[in-house]
């Protein structure tokens, strides 16, 4: 797959997943043997448990909007950089429901193989979410 191509396969992702609401693409976009390597966590997520992160996401902000702010490509390799808002109405990563607007960005890799996302690595602005959410002064 070409460089250009890899990237339309995870603009697709980010659209379809993040934005339009449907986890179910995953099973399109990413391979059996997926993982979501996020900082802290000793285990990778499969494909499940991607969708389920997803879904945790927009249970905990309804009004969640997403908008990619640069994506990058060469190789197998698509970077891209992301930012989140929304108002925090649900439980979200074990914190009760504030009421707050969030805004947060975030930088991932994925790497596909044969038009498939095997491979995902990334890195929120934790520090901001917790000031925002008045965790940390």
């Amino acid at each position: 797959m070409s460089a250009e191509e890899n990237k339309a396969i995870v603009r697709k992702y980010l659209d379809e997943a993040w934005s339009k609401r449907n986890v179910g693409i995953l099973d399109e976009l990413m391979a059996p043997n997926y993982a979501r390597y996020l900082p802290g966590q000793d285990k990778p997520l499969d494909r499940e448990g991607q969708k389920q992160r997803i879904a945790g996401f927009h249970a905990a902000m309804p009004d969640l909007a997403f908008f990619v702010e640069d994506l990058f490509a060469e190789g197998d390799r698509v970077v891209f950089r992301v930012m989140i808002r929304g108002t925090q109405q649900g439980a979200f990563m074990g914190i009760a429901p504030t009421g707050k607007q969030l805004t947060v960005t975030a930088i991932d890799i994925a790497r596909l193989e044969n038009g498939k996302i095997v491979d995902h690595w990334g890195q929120m602005d934790m520090l901001g979410l917790m000031r925002q959410l008045e965790l940390v002064p």
